[in-house]
């Protein structure tokens, strides 16, 4: 316990949550810190950060449940069940068409300019359509794909939006609500949510952002008005719940009923690049296949880490912004040290 602390005081990080995965099972849960600079409110098991980025893992498990109960298809044209909304046919779709399994891996066509999805604190929230259609400060221009799809790989938060809308069109239904009733109470992911007022109103222990300098960011904590891209909340044990599951369908069937062939998909090499698969990241130089999602974003980092032929793994939650990237920081720290082996 003293190590990790000292380590907190060290980055100045105010509050962490971390949930280990031993032999497909949540083997701990530990919590330091606090939930506010400045207050006497600590971190317990209750406490939810937000995800940030790794929205984008949990949205995949989403579109493949989807794919599995027939709604969506992997690997044709999303226009196809687009309703509301279409993307913008030119000489780059010529060839290759924008699919769900191109926009999970981030090879769907679409760059995001440069200073777009940031938080705006005093814009007011866009519905998805007017943000694909350029009508949003978050997203100035209209959403048009870039280069030939599949040919090339660009991190995209404008590729989840167009995943969300996609599920919202075809499902008739809001994305939170969908993703409530078709995963989190599946698997008893009882602090998660797309909508923290809702935890709020639950009196669930919601995390205030901080800045590097210990200060909380501005309105206590961020609200991204792209869900599917980052506006996960959730706790390191419910996020754990979500990839025991994953895993474990490795080896017989799960309580979502995704089957085996569109699981190994998620853990396998998509496209132009071998370290992306379907919603996660993959390194296959290590002696066992390495899976992660990261999160950053205001006042928040966090990370997943999971060895589906050991099925182990861990899940970090931080509710402060160092500033560098999370394998520089504490995280990094916890994830290659055998640090939680000492508290």
């Amino acid at each position: 316990m003293v190590m990790i602390k000292e380590r907190m005081e060290n980055y100045g990080v105010q509050g962490i949550s971390i949930a280990s995965i031993k032999e497909g099972e949540l083997d701990s849960v530990q919590h330091y810190g606090l939930l506010e600079n400045g207050t006497s409110k600590t971190v317990n098991d209750e406490s939810i950060f937000n995800a940030c980025s790794i929205s984008k893992f949990v949205t995949a498990v989403l579109a493949l449940k989807l794919v599995e109960d027939g709604y969506l298809n992997l690997d044709e044209n999303v226009n196809t069940r687009l309703k509301t909304w279409q993307v913008p046919q030119n000489k780059f779709t010529q060839s290759s068409s924008v699919t769900l399994r191109k926009l999970l891996c981030h090879q769907g066509g679409f760059i995001d300019p440069k200073d777009s999805f940031g938080l705006l604190e005093d814009s007011s929230i866009p519905s998805m359509l007017e943000l694909l259609e350029g009508r949003s400060a978050y997203f100035p221009s209209p959403l048009e794909v870039s280069y030939v799809p599949g040919t090339e790989f660009h991190y995209s938060d404008a590729g989840f939006c167009l995943i969300q809308h996609l599920i919202e069109d075809v499902m008739g239904d809001s994305f939170e609500h969908l993703m409530d009733t078709l995963l989190f109470r599946p698997l008893q992911m009882d602090n998660s949510t797309f909508n923290p007022i809702i935890l709020t109103e639950r009196n669930i222990n919601v995390s205030s952002g901080h800045h590097k300098d210990g200060q909380v960011v501005l309105g206590n904590y961020p609200i991204y008005p792209y869900p599917a891209a980052a506006g996960l909340w959730s706790t390191p044990s419910d996020l754990a719940k979500l990839m025991i599951e994953l895993i474990s369908t490795l080896k017989g069937p799960n309580k979502l009923g995704i089957a085996l062939e569109l699981m190994q998909a998620m853990f396998s090499p998509q496209g132009c690049a071998d370290w992306s698969g379907l919603g996660v990241f993959l390194d296959n130089t290590k002696s066992s296949l390495e899976l992660s999602s990261l999160g950053w974003g205001v006042g928040f980092q966090s990370a997943i880490v999971a060895f589906p032929e050991s099925e182990s793994g861990i899940v970090i939650m931080t509710n402060t912004d160092l500033g560098v990237h999370q394998t520089e920081g504490l995280i990094g720290e916890i994830i290659k040290s055998p640090m939680l082996e000492k508290v």
